[in-house]
Formats: structure tokens, sequence, C-alpha cells
């Protein structure tokens, strides 16, 4: 059919050519704001996508740390032992194991975390336990009980760690503790 050109279809009232122009710009604005929000979902799932990649495999390396944590302290139990060196084979044995282990968990993105002789992190430490040592400043990782590990700067697992107390707090006596001597020398009446 062809078309139509009589001026009877199109507008020529001022206020109606106001109207279809506000119609216009109204439907170009809600397209653009429609297609912006296309792209943010689709750049959120790119996103999700990535995290599931990345972190999918976070339970099974949380159990395989335990794997690790036995390889360790059957290094330190062989090599604290008189008799280490007819271990020696055995001891070279398990240290090769613990090393590919670790290589292995890096290559997937899970890492050790550096926690002894460094200031105490809640988001990466678990103190378990402080101790009265000022050669160190307080809040200083002095032994790690727990090796902690992070998958692709992700918390994994905190490291277990002992932490020094603050200088300037007082250690507690028995006679701290004991109430009787004071408990009595107030009087209340």
């Amino acid at each position: 059919m062809p078309h139509d050109t009589d001026d009877k279809t199109a507008p020529t009232e001022p206020a109606e050519i106001d109207r279809l122009a506000a119609e216009n710009e109204s439907l170009r604005d809600r397209l653009l704001r429609a297609l912006a929000d296309g792209e943010n979902t689709r750049r959120r799932a790119e996103d999700r996508l990535e995290d599931a990649r990345k972190f999918s495999i976070a339970d099974f390396a949380r159990e395989l740390l335990i794997v690790v944590d036995s390889l360790q302290r059957a290094i330190a139990a062989a090599e604290n032992k008189e008799a280490a060196a007819s271990n020696q084979a055995l001891l070279e044995g398990v240290q090769a194991t613990l090393r590919l282990f670790i290589q292995t968990l890096e290559r997937f993105g899970v890492r050790r975390i550096e926690a002894l002789g460094r200031r105490f992190d809640p988001h990466l430490h678990e103190a378990v336990m402080a101790v009265d040592d000022r050669s160190q400043p307080p809040g200083t990782v002095v032994q790690v009980v727990d090796e902690g590990y992070t998958i692709h700067n992700r918390l994994l697992r905190p490291a277990r760690v002992v932490v020094t107390s603050s200088q300037n707090q007082k250690p507690q006596t028995a006679d701290d503790n004991d109430l009787g001597s004071e408990w009595g020398s107030t009087s209340v009446y």
C-alpha cells in the first residue's frame, strides 16, 4: 500500500508536535535505560561466573589443608627425634610430598598467610593465646599454631596464632584474685 501523502495524518499543531517530541524523548530514555540495565546484568553475570570459577574449589581446598597440617606435623616430629638419621629418607619423602602438595594448591590460587613476626590482623589471624613478651611490640604474632590460607586473596582459613599482650598491662598475680583481705576491709554499715 503506498504512503498516503494526505496532510490530515501529519501533526500540524505545535502542541501535538511538542507532545510527540516529548513521547519520543521518553521512549529514547527508556530504551537507553533498558540497554544499560542489560549491560549491567551481563557484567554481574560475568563477575559471578568468574567468582564461581575461582572459588568453587574453596571447600575442597579447605579440607585438603588438614592433610597439609598433618604432613607439617609429621615433618616437625621427625626433625625433633634423636633417631632422625635413620628416618632421613622417610623425612625427605614427606618433605617432598608436602612441597608438591603446596605447589598444587598454589596453582589453584591457595596461598599461605605469612603470620610469624607480623602485626596481628583479625581479618587473617585467630588468636588462640596471648603471651607477655617484652622483646616484641604488643599485638605481634610470636608463634603460629596452624597456618592460615587464602584463595585468590579471599580468606580460606585464618592462621591460628599466639600474640604478644600489651606491655602496659600488669601481669596478674595470686594477690589480684584474692578477695579475702580487701573484702572485709570496707564497711558498708
